[in-house]
């Protein structure tokens, strides 16, 4: 055989070679992502007859909680006791590991100026003179951020939280996480009044206060068309609440 056709041959097999790698790649990329999103859990999962239940979980027995030093809002009288749940491994002498911080770390909360952030259980308020505390709740939430109305507060002089709240298993897969709903909740400074302000199954989209109006508002969706998933052809409500009003009634207005 010539050298040439000899060294064609060759090449002929590299490629060849060459292009089956690539297609087992290419294969196991596609497996990898179809696998991803067959992973991927619906926001709602609705029972076989149909109704809608509050899928509110009790608390983890196997877990302890713990409690971050507390924060302290510039201009409040109350300090604020940022509460998480870790879980023991083994015996006594092993080490704690945080759900959402990773082995090794303490600290369950995160500060900035006047929001506080993370996966939290619940807040402890504790009055700065008096040294009286109070839970904000007896439920089992997880409490994503809490942030103090500044602005409001400045315009005002009244003081209130601002909460993203995880309340119910929206997804019954029998855990508490962000693959479930996410509402909004609002209370006084010292936890009091602690109120839902999404509509129920309603997913939070954002939120904003307006000091000129002395409002809050948000925006809301929901599962209209009951796939489980929170999408384009979903309705979109558009809310706000007076907060001079005492009763904080959710009130709808249409933008467009």
């Amino acid at each position: 055989m010539p050298a040439h056709a000899t060294t064609h041959s060759r090449d002929v097999t590299t490629h060849l070679k060459k292009n089956m790698r690539n297609l087992i790649i290419l294969g196991f990329v596609l497996i990898f992502f179809t696998s991803c999103r067959n992973d991927e859990k619906p926001k709602v999962t609705y029972p076989e007859n149909g109704k809608i239940e509050n899928q509110e979980l009790k608390k983890d027995s196997t877990l302890i909680e713990i409690a971050d030093l507390p924060i302290h809002i510039d201009s409040t009288k109350y300090l604020i006791h940022p509460i998480g749940e870790y879980e023991i491994y083994g015996s006594r002498s092993s080490y704690f590991s945080s759900s959402s911080y990773g082995s090794g770390s303490f600290s369950v909360s995160g500060f900035s100026r006047y929001e506080i952030s993370g996966n939290l259980y619940n807040l402890r308020f504790e009055d700065i003179e008096s040294e009286k505390t109070s839970l904000l709740t007896d439920k089992n939430i997880r409490i994503k951020s809490v942030q103090f109305l500044h602005e409001i507060f400045e315009k005002t002089n009244e003081q209130f939280l601002v909460y993203r709240v995880l309340d119910k298993d929206s997804n019954r897969d029998k855990k508490l996480n962000d693959f479930d709903i996410s509402t909004l909740y609002i209370s006084n400074i010292d936890g009091t009044k602690f109120t839902k302000l999404t509509a129920e199954f309603h997913e939070l989209i954002d939120w904003n206060a307006v000091p000129i109006k002395n409002r809050l508002y948000f925006r809301s969706i929901e599962d209209s068309n009951r796939n489980g998933d929170f999408d384009k052809e979903d309705k979109i409500s558009y809310q706000f609440i007076d907060l001079s009003d005492k009763e904080w009634t959710v009130k709808q207005y249409k933008p467009i």
